[in-house]
């Protein structure tokens, strides 16, 4: 799944578009050299007269060319539509102009060069996606089995006409149409024991967002034994759970942070199934899941089909793994373990009250004590 690109050294443009099935085709190329020009000349921002410097920079540019046979041209066949692109270097150039100086030229430049991986595309979509607009990673793998059902658009940036389609698949095309010139590699069958040392070879960083328990641990594995940094987002409510397990700075690291004890995938394999909740319970954070959360558990199978997940906190999963991501490029300093981004600690102005945190501890052992796991 890949865009077609036009072969203009041994093709006419009119060939290649006489070839493909087109529905559409979109050529906005005169709008990207006038941004280009005014973001390389910022003077103009506050003397909007610049017709004259505007067309020599685009003679300058075309030369002797037709404006249409300039940049590249990008087919993208799962929706027939074809688009004319800037060149590799403009385009990236164009597109993270806003992000200056909040992230520095050179910055820029290691964070695109920062090899992710994603597993799981529920949450891990806003990741990808939110990696992408902001200029990183030019090389992603993207890891799921699942298809998009309706209950999922509660969370994840899709719309009812890719029902039925696999998210590895949909978050594929929209990265190639964030950037052509991206090497995005697709495991839409999941990562299996067979895949999981492809998956993993070659990365900076892996993203694990799955729910598979002893997938979890397997590719924990793979990254201690590679010192590959892991991180992962756990929407809570309206909250998100942040794990960082950097096993590129200490390959003796305990898988989950050592939230899980000493676990080996031996041990994990031992574990009945009625005392998974348990475990799963441990990996997520007892002490910072949020009571509404941990009663909606309770109810799984029972009056609930699933656990309950919202729209805003798989968003900000988003922002917080590529905000982690970068900082990683960039060798900057983040903290290590688990970590809560709580907007009701923020917000609620009732959050830190005597009767707020004691209503809130006396369901998180009502909880506890009914799944038997003492803490």
């Amino acid at each position: 799944m890949k865009p077609i690109q036009w072969d203009k050294v041994n093709e006419s443009l009119e060939s290649f578009k006489n070839k493909l099935d087109i529905d559409a085709i979109i050529d906005k190329y005169d709008e990207l050299l006038e941004d280009l020009f005014l973001i390389r000349n910022p003077r103009f921002k506050f003397q909007p007269d610049y017709k004259k410097e505007l067309e020599d920079f685009i003679n300058e540019y075309k030369g002797d060319k037709q404006l249409e046979e300039a940049g590249e041209w990008f087919y993208f066949p799962w929706n027939k539509i074809l688009v004319h692109y800037l060149p590799d270097d403009m385009h990236q150039e164009i597109r993270t102009a806003r992000n200056k100086n909040i992230i520095t030229e050179d910055e820029q430049e290691k964070f695109y060069n920062t090899t992710v991986g994603i597993a799981g595309l529920s949450v891990g979509s806003h990741g990808v996606l939110t990696l992408s607009m902001m200029g990183g990673s030019k090389t992603i793998k993207v890891s799921d089995m699942d298809v998009v059902s309706g209950s999922n658009l509660n969370r994840i940036r899709h719309d009812f006409t890719v029902i039925g389609r696999n998210k590895c698949d949909v978050a594929v095309e929209e990265l190639y149409q964030i950037n052509p010139y991206a090497d995005v590699h697709s495991y839409n069958t999941g990562i299996t024991d067979e895949n999981i040392d492809e998956f993993m070879s070659g990365l900076d960083i892996l993203v694990e967002e799955l729910d598979n328990l002893e997938m979890k641990i397997k590719l924990r594995m793979k990254a201690k034994e590679l010192g590959i940094p892991v991180i992962m987002a756990t929407d809570n409510g309206d909250n998100v759970i942040v794990d960082i397990e950097r096993y590129d700075l200490d390959k003796n690291t305990e898988i989950f942070n050592g939230a899980a004890g000493h676990l080996t995938l031996e041990e994990f394999r031992a574990i009945p199934p009625q005392e998974m909740p348990k475990l799963a319970t441990k990996i997520a954070g007892p002490k910072v899941v949020v009571p509404r959360m941990l009663t909606s558990l309770l109810e799984v199978g029972k009056t609930l089909y699933s656990w309950p997940q919202l729209g805003d906190a798989a968003t900000l999963s988003g922002v917080a793994i590529a905000y982690i991501i970068r900082r990683i490029a960039l060798g900057e300093k983040i903290k290590s373990g688990k970590l809560e981004v709580n907007l009701d600690a923020i917000f609620d102005p009732d959050y830190h009250t005597k009767e707020a945190t004691e209503t809130r501890e006396n369901i998180r052992e009502n909880f506890l004590k009914t799944i038997g796991l003492e803490i």
